[in-house]
């Protein structure tokens, strides 16, 4: 994986998602395909019938099956849905392998390691998935660390 294909929009200001949907717009138009993956939110249907309608170069999912926010989630909860957002880790990996598409988006992926649910060696093995061509694009609150080895490029977003 080129480091410098992978993009972090994280802070605790509001337009993160927004910043990585603009971009998918843009590389939609150029021609390329994009997959989002979207973790920690909750199922939100309206949000996902709308995306959808930009398919099918921009493709979306949520493994979510709670429609309230992981935080939100009483401990049980928290652990099914633990679950969910593993398998969706997981397709993410699979897109890579098999170079589904140029931009792969994992919309509040900063929080998985945040939360504890993935580990360096997920990160590793997720970025060694990818191919030279494809652009990655993270989001999330806190960009910690051990993730900064493998980004290219961080952008910021607080509030004033």
């Amino acid at each position: 994986m080129c480091k410098e294909k992978v993009t972090v929009y994280c802070g605790d200001g509001k337009g993160k998602t927004t910043a990585a949907l603009g971009y998918a717009v843009q590389a939609a138009g150029q021609g390329n395909n994009v997959i989002i993956i979207q973790f920690l939110k909750g199922r939100k249907d309206e949000e996902m019938e709308f995306l959808r309608r930009l398919e099918p170069e921009v493709k979306f999912f949520s493994f979510a099956k709670s429609e309230k926010n992981f935080a939100e989630l009483s401990e049980e909860e928290q652990k099914e849905e633990t679950i969910n957002i593993r398998n969706g880790f997981n397709f993410a990996r699979k897109v890579l392998v098999t170079g589904e598409c140029n931009l792969l988006i994992l919309d509040e992926f900063l929080g998985l390691w945040d939360n504890h649910m993935i580990s360096e060696e997920d990160v590793a093995s997720l970025m060694n998935a990818a191919s030279e061509e494809t652009e990655i694009i993270l989001t999330g609150r806190v960009m910690e660390d051990g993730l900064r080895k493998y980004i290219g490029k961080t952008y910021e977003i607080h509030e004033e």
